[in-house]
């Protein structure tokens, strides 16, 4: 990979990875557009991992509280704020994690290929960002991330396993959940930050696996650099939607979303 694909993928991934506009879709949308190979999913990997460091920076001391409490609920039995947020982490990752184990390699072939990818993140992008602006039109409330109850969970875990599509995005699905589920707009983003955590442990605890194995080589000169540059634009991103969603809200997303989706219709049908 040149450096000028290291940048540009890597950038991507950092301001899409938590906006909800999917960050799959645009890393596969971008050497698709430009002719470049497919990065692979060893440098999908890598920029994941910068997003990792920036989610889990950018909320330290919630995952410390959280952590902290969860631990004494498991000894004492006894439930605080913190540590029903944190159970709620971890019985919202359960669909994801099953369901991308059963459709692992239907998502890291099929839904990838030219023919088949640009019309699936097309429709994706269209559909879920119409589904975004329905929910925060209609039905957002002003709930907090920690007065979510169990049912809001078990929705927005199973919201959060139909990201496997390209294009739907993990972020926009889980706040559309939210949304929908009545939860704020700042409340909505952030449980689907906190969410993203563990997804993405458990993606690329089981890509570091393949790559470990003593018949891959691997270039970790452009895979550092990617995880550096997706950190920093991650973090940054994190920091100015949780500023401004009050404010701006969901619908520019949900425009550029149609915009994008309609454009990779008239170019790939």
């Amino acid at each position: 990979m040149s450096f000028i694909e290291v940048f540009v993928l890597s950038i991507v991934q950092g301001l899409t990875e938590f906006l909800p506009i999917s960050s799959a879709g645009h890393l596969i949308l971008v050497p698709l557009l430009t002719a470049w190979e497919d990065q692979g999913l060893a440098f999908d990997l890598a920029v994941h991992a910068g997003s990792l460091a920036a989610v889990m920076l950018y909320f330290r001391k919630d995952i410390l509280l959280m952590t902290r409490d969860w631990t004494r609920s498991v000894i004492t039995r006894q439930q605080t704020e913190n540590s029903r947020l944190a159970w709620a982490v971890l019985w919202g990752t359960i669909p994801v994690g099953v369901f991308g184990l059963m459709f692992k390699d239907l998502v890291e072939t099929t839904l990838r290929t030219p023919e088949v990818g640009a019309i699936v993140i097309a429709c994706s992008l269209i559909g879920f960002g119409l589904l975004l602006g329905l929910a925060d039109w209609k039905f957002r409330g002003e709930r907090r991330e920690r007065d979510m109850r169990w049912t809001d969970v078990a929705v927005i875990g199973f919201a959060q396993a139909v990201a496997l599509i390209p294009g739907t995005s993990r972020s926009g699905i889980t706040m559309t959940a939210a949304l929908f589920m009545g939860l704020s707009r700042e409340a909505a983003a952030r449980f689907s930050f906190l969410l993203s955590i563990p997804v993405i442990i458990l993606a690329s605890g089981l890509e570091l696996i393949a790559l470990l194995n003593p018949g891959n080589t691997v270039d970790w000169g452009p895979l550092i650099l990617g995880a550096i540059l997706s950190g920093i634009s991650a973090y940054l991103c994190i920091h100015y939607f949780l500023a401004f969603i009050k404010r701006i809200g969901m619908q520019p997303f949900v425009a550029y979303r149609v915009i994008l989706g309609v454009i990779l219709l008239i170019i790939f049908l």
